[in-house]
């Protein structure tokens, strides 16, 4: 197990309730995992916008009878075939469906691959999320 080490923080009172609040609604048990889970939050945006290596997934709602958008996703994620590891297609509703794409891969990269899919008409919604790579 890697050695932990103490440091204090101080804060105003008023930020320090709000902060338990979330940190409470949000179910951590301790304050210290809150703060270690927010400090990698923003190392991972960090190498993300930095164009570092990320895997995430880019999860998109889209209307399969608006015209052409199937044929527009799927070329887009062929041009991006080196980056996308899987991708899961679901049947939401008779209209509606979700894709599900994992990605790994420089940030801009993965940036560049959402914005194109979100771009698409016919798509309702897209969102994208990132993680470490592991390292």
């Amino acid at each position: 197990m890697k050695k932990l080490v103490r440091f204090g923080v101080s804060l105003e009172g008023e930020l320090l309730k709000k902060f338990d609040s979330f940190i409470g609604a949000e179910g951590y048990s301790n304050r210290s995992k809150a703060i270690a889970d927010l400090i990698r939050k923003e190392f991972v945006a960090d190498v993300f916008s930095k164009g570092g290596t990320v895997a995430g997934a880019v999860t998109i709602v889209y209307d399969h009878h608006k015209r052409e958008v199937v044929n527009k996703l799927l070329d887009i994620q062929h041009d991006h075939g080196r980056i996308i590891i899987s991708a899961q297609h679901v049947h939401l509703d008779h209209d509606n469906c979700l894709e599900i794409i994992a990605v790994k891969g420089p940030g801009a990269k993965v940036g560049k691959l959402a914005d194109a899919l979100k771009s698409v008409n016919g798509v309702k919604h897209a969102t994208l999320s990132v993680t470490t790579a592991g390292k």
